[in-house]
């Protein structure tokens, strides 16, 4: 099976998987789940077996300085949309995403002081985020068409971002990998549906999903030089899934 083949099985899976058992839960929830590495992780896998490993874990440090972009993305997206309507609110976090992210491409820090910085980033970035009203979980609007759109867009970001990594290098191509594809996405329907409370319900529970990303990567990135593929990833995935359940129990009683 050559590697195309593979990314166009996993990644439907994992982006459908995600997608089907988001959908029932509220905003919040939604921004939990797209916290978990669900397309920055199948890049890193595809960069690991299609360039060698050092090539791998350089994208890791990137992907891992990207948390910094997406607190700022979050925290900004927050707060506009207590001011401003969904165009103005998603531009300016956006633009905001984009310039971190340039500014990041010189940033050379060794891998644990770099998820410690990252880790009180995001504890920041919790604190920080705006107040919101108790959320209430409204009946899904979304068409049949939804979820297989979000396959495609997802898997179509994997192709590309893999696709181009020769051409702009590791550390660039870490650094998007963590490009807010669906928390935008998420972000501006539920601004558009429920006001700038949906929204910050979204980026809220995005935020607290972030320890895991970042316990996903300092895992990873410690393991991908030292042992198989099977057990770094395995073992990065694990790591996650138990902080991602540790913060879902927090988001519950933020949100009861």
């Amino acid at each position: 099976m050559n590697i195309l083949t593979l990314k166009l099985i996993l990644a439907p899976i994992i982006i459908g998987t995600a997608s089907l058992a988001g959908r029932r839960w509220g905003p919040a929830v939604s921004g939990w789940i797209v916290g978990l590495p669900l397309t920055s992780g199948p890049v890193i896998f595809f960069l690991a077996i299609s360039h060698d490993i050092p090539f791998a874990a350089n994208a890791i440090r990137g992907t891992l300085s990207g948390g910094f972009s997406l607190i700022a993305f979050c925290l900004v997206h927050g707060w506009l949309s207590t001011k401003f309507d969904w165009r103005l609110t998603t531009l300016g976090s956006l633009a905001v995403f984009a310039l971190l992210t340039t500014a990041l491409q010189g940033l050379v820090i060794p891998l644990i002081p770099l998820f410690i910085l990252v880790f009180i980033t995001i504890s920041l970035g919790v604190w920080l985020m705006p107040k919101q009203q108790a959320e209430q979980v409204a009946a899904s609007t979304l068409n049949q068409w939804d979820i297989p759109a979000r396959i495609l867009v997802g898997t179509s970001f994997i192709l590309f971002v893999t696709g181009i990594a020769p051409i702009i290098g590791s550390k660039l191509t870490g650094l998007l990998t963590t490009f807010p594809l669906f928390a935008s996405i998420l972000a501006i329907f539920a601004q558009r549906q429920q006001g700038s409370d949906g929204a910050i319900h979204v980026l809220h529970g995005l935020t607290l999903g972030l320890f895991a990303f970042a316990g996903f990567y300092l895992v990873l990135g410690l393991l991908i030089e030292n042992t198989s593929l099977a057990v770094s990833f395995g073992l990065a995935s694990l790591t996650a899934l138990v902080i991602q359940g540790s913060s879902l129990f927090v988001l519950r009683q933020l949100h009861t």
